[in-house]
């Protein structure tokens, strides 16, 4: 029997649910099958102006509510979405396929970074500074203004409170722009937050015309802050959008995440490690592993080790227990890596699991592993955003630092060496703005997420997420 489509889909603007009555709508697809599950009300330009409207009174109200009120509505909304934790999960399965174990995990994950946000709530500390006897100079920290955010589809819960969590403990007021295609995880947080107490006008939500909603909302003189999670040429043209109006950028931009295997490693603890987190999600992960660099004395263990827990994997919908992938998100990720797959087998790739898409329903492509890849294949310059891994080994430690700074990415890499003074040479070496060494976690509520180079720049979690969310200011007093 399939799982029901519990999504309650709508717009939210100025603490009031709109239908589609007027509107066009989207229909929200389910990956598994492709079939249509629910349409998905877009909002028109009125429908943006309203929310600007709504979003510049709720600044003022909210900027000037107490630390500790804002906390209690974001402690009240993490007790919620852990109450409505199985109804969450069941719609990031049900819009980007991605297996129940995977979808609960960050549905908790979501939950822990609203406690971390509740607790720094309270923390946002100024200085005041030495001067003379009867004199003052202070640094205080405030909310930047209200805030516009776009979101990813690839983790439908975790990023609109990514998003929502920071701006609201900070004192701001967002517009939040999710992914079409992942509405009813939106907007069922959204439900969280309002019934925990968030004012209507604290936090809108709206879905729409891409182009459309960026350029409206960028537009305004009300939006003081863009934040933005996704493509790196998407994020390059909403920065262009923004400096008309000098407002603050948070950008979480692509990856392509370099993987170095030294020698000396535990290559069947490793191997478990990777292969698993390769394929999470499908690979439509920003920070995945991607590019597997590997020593030369290991090589062929490693690649032979890799496609064998490759082709074990079971793939199926994600609401099937037995499932360890689920499928691609949209119809566009199997056309896109099966390009990259023809592509990189032309060129000489050698192609040891995968490589097609698998079944006649839905949006599935199998875990595909490419082994001694040329740097001529399309695949290592372009982030795949899906399962393909690709391996080539490396001799010195200068070759293998210099294939994972190649790229203008720098958003995640991983390393995998048991030489202490090694791991401290690869932490200071890696161009990334996250290194994983001898582990694939990165994310964690009290910890800086965020890229360098290309990959973007700014913070999410962690106090720097709230940070990014504040102007400084100098107050002298005489």
């Amino acid at each position: 029997m399939a799982t029901a489509y519990e999504a309650r889909l709508g717009l939210y603007i100025g603490g009031e649910w709109l239908a589609g009555a007027g509107r066009d709508t989207h229909d929200v697809l389910n990956p598994a099958s492709g079939a249509g599950q629910g349409g998905l009300p877009l909002a028109t330009p009125d429908d943006l102006d309203r929310a600007l409207e709504a979003t510049q009174r709720g600044f003022a109200k909210w900027s000037k509510t107490a630390p500790e009120q804002r906390a209690a509505v974001l402690n009240k909304t993490a007790a919620l979405i852990r109450e409505r934790a199985d109804l969450l999960a069941r719609l990031a399965t049900l819009e980007e396929g991605k297996i129940q174990a995977e979808a609960k995990g960050e549905v908790l994950a979501a939950a822990a970074l609203l406690d971390f946000h509740a607790g720094e709530a309270v923390r946002i500390y100024g200085r005041v500074l030495p001067r003379p006897s009867g004199t003052r100079s202070l640094v205080l920290h405030q909310p930047v203004g209200p805030v516009a955010a776009f979101c990813a589809w690839n983790f439908p819960v975790m990023n609109v409170v990514r998003k929502i969590a920071p701006a609201v403990a900070a004192g701001c007021s967002i517009i939040i722009k999710p992914s079409e295609e992942t509405a009813g995880c939106a907007v069922e947080v959204l439900r969280c937050f309002q019934d925990a107490g968030l004012p209507g006008d604290v936090a809108q939500c709206v879905f729409g015309v891409p182009d459309m909603v960026s350029r409206q909302l960028l537009a305004s003189p009300i939006t003081k802050k863009l934040s933005f999670t996704g493509s790196v040429p998407v994020g390059k043209h909403l920065m262009k959008l923004a400096a008309d109006t000098m407002m603050r950028t948070t950008m979480e931009l692509g990856g392509h995440g370099p993987v170095l295997v030294f020698d000396d490693c535990d290559l069947d603890k490793t191997l478990d490690v990777l292969v698993t987190h390769k394929f999470r999600n499908a690979g439509q992960v920003c920070v995945a592993p991607t590019r597997f660099t590997v020593q030369e004395g290991i090589y062929d263990r490693f690649v032979a080790g890799f496609a064998e827990r490759t082709r074990a994997l079971k793939i199926g919908d994600g609401m099937d227990a037995a499932s360890q992938m689920g499928p691609m998100a949209n119809p566009r990720r199997p056309e896109a890596i099966a390009a990259l797959v023809e592509d990189a087998r032309a060129e000489g790739a050698k192609v040891l699991a995968g490589g097609e898409r698998s079944g006649n329903a839905g949006f599935f492509f199998q875990p595909t592993v490419l082994a001694d890849v040329p740097l001529s294949a399309k695949a290592m310059h372009e982030e795949p955003f899906g399962p393909l891994a690709m391996i080539r080994p490396f001799g010195t430690f200068d070759e293998a630092v210099a294939e994972a700074n190649r790229l203008p990415f720098g958003l995640a890499a991983y390393c995998f060496t048991e030489s202490g003074r090694r791991q401290n040479m690869l932490g200071d070496a890696i161009e990334a703005g996250m290194v994983a060494i001898n582990t694939v976690r990165l994310s964690w509520p009290d910890s800086p997420f965020g890229g360098v180079k290309e990959s973007g720049h700014g913070s999410e979690d962690g106090p720097e997420g709230i940070m990014a969310h504040m102007i400084t200011k100098a107050v002298h007093i005489s």
